[in-house]
């Protein structure tokens, strides 16, 4: 994948549109225009604060469905994402919790989106859903077929799940997303949302890169701050940030534009372009 041809640069920087629950999820409070509303303000602060792209995510469904959601959520989706899209001049991601990622290419196709995060490509893992098993095989073939023009960013070693295999974190199974998942980038990121990546981790996954010779960009996706960000890009290409750049300290407050250019300022301190 070359970063500088989807999003105007090396190691960029990828802020989150959180949106509000959806109609259909438990705490959907009736307003289906302030949803809207809201994720255009985001991408906003976002595109002002100084970010390189923006990635829309369906964070206010919880629980989430585990591989398959209701046909209403994807055309949410639609309709959010089209709105970011309208909305900023930057390249914008899908990611549809907690892992439909032929939901992520029907909307990435829907609205001409550059990119899309799978949680879990490749191999099995167990989260809060139950056991769920990535779908590679299948995500790929219907990529080729719709002719979707899409980046996937893939997880390895994912948060809020924990591995079935004893030893999951192996040079096969890192190679597994890029080798034989087709995958296009891959994201390492903390054991939840808001938490940072243990730095032996990704130090680790960038040696397995090297080791297997894989051309891959690796983003970070959990935890990045404007105090750790200069650090983190040292080794990985590029970040995913979601909660460090929120008006408060919960991942479903408002994005703040103040807290976007500070992370972006401490980034461009260390960034070579």
């Amino acid at each position: 994948m070359n970063l500088e041809a989807t999003f105007g640069r090396s190691q960029p920087l990828v802020g989150m549109v959180h949106l509000d629950p959806l109609p259909g999820a438990p705490q959907f409070d009736g307003d289906r225009e302030a949803i809207i509303e809201n994720a255009r303000e985001d991408a906003r602060a976002l595109e002002d604060g100084g970010v390189d792209a923006v990635m829309v995510e369906n964070f206010g469904d919880a629980p989430f469905y585990p591989d398959d959601v209701p046909k209403h959520v994807v055309a949410s989706m639609t309709q959010a994402a089209g709105a970011v899209v309208d909305e900023v001049a930057l390249p914008v991601g899908i990611n549809i919790l907690r892992n439909d990622a032929m939901a992520d290419l029907a909307v990435a196709q829907a609205v001409g989106a550059e990119f899309m995060r799978v949680n879990i490509h490749t191999g099995a893992r167990v989260a809060d859903q139950g056991v769920i098993e990535g779908q590679a095989y299948q995500t790929m073939r219907e990529r080729d077929r719709l002719g979707v023009d899409v980046n996937v960013f893939a997880d390895h070693d994912v948060k809020h799940s924990a591995p079935i295999a004893a030893e999951d974190f192996t040079a096969e199974s890192f190679a597994d997303n890029v080798e034989r998942g087709l995958a296009d980038a891959t994201v390492v990121s903390g054991m939840g949302t808001g938490h940072a990546v243990d730095g032996k981790e990704l130090q680790q996954a960038a040696d397995r890169r090297e080791e297997f010779g894989l051309d891959v960009p690796l983003f970070v996706g959990s935890g990045v701050t404007a105090d750790t960000v200069g650090e983190i890009l040292q080794i990985a290409d590029g970040v995913i940030v979601g909660t460090a750049l929120k008006a408060g300290d919960a991942s479903g407050d408002p994005v703040s534009e103040v807290r976007t250019r500070e992370l972006v300022e401490a980034a461009d301190a260390v960034r070579q372009d």
